[in-house]
Order: structure tokens, then C-alpha cells, then sequence
């Protein structure tokens, strides 16, 4: 059975939102919320490319503690980018 492109942004939302790192859940969650709708076939792939990394990788990424692969650069440029930074620190 192949999976519809909808299905698919279904799924991908729910693994952006249950990543296991509470930054990580923000970080791709929100960016999911935003974008996953518009998304294309490419631009689905590219994001679930950055989601079959490790959180602890992905955040030490993010923040600058390690070198980002050049295959997932892009991806995760869009992911810091689109971030709301303004809230950051903001207690809910």
C-alpha cells in the first residue's frame, strides 16, 4: 500500500511533535505547524531526512556544539530561521 501525500504529513507531524527532547519537539513541531501543509514530495523528503537523526545530534547541531552535515544543513538552516526566537525562555 503506498501512502498518500496527506497521510504522509499526518505522520510526519506527529514525529515532528514527539521527538523525545522537549527542544526538539519545539524546534521541528513548530516548523512542521508552519510549513508541513505546503510542503512538496522534495521538500517532505528533505525534512524526514532531518528527522531520522538522533535528537542529541540534531540539537548539538542546532546549537552550534557540532558540525552540521552538509546533507542536512539546509533543512535545519529553515528549522533555526523559522524559529520564534522572541519566545525563547518564555515561561507558558
Amino acid at each position: 500500500m503506498t501512502e498518500t501525500i496527506d497521510i504522509r504529513r499526518k505522520r510526519l507531524k506527529i514525529r515532528a511533535w514527539r521527538r523525545g527532547i522537549k527542544e526538539m519537539d519545539l524546534l521541528i513541531g513548530g516548523y512542521a505547524d508552519a510549513h508541513l501543509a505546503s510542503m512538496n514530495e522534495a521538500q517532505l523528503d528533505e525534512f524526514e531526512q532531518l528527522m531520522d537523526e538522533h535528537d542529541q545530534d540534531l540539537l548539538s547541531y542546532a546549537t552550534g556544539l557540532k558540525p552540521v552535515p552538509t546533507h542536512l544543513k539546509p533543512m535545519l538552516d529553515k528549522l533555526i530561521a523559522d524559529a520564534d526566537h522572541a519566545s525563547w525562555g518564555v515561561k507558558g
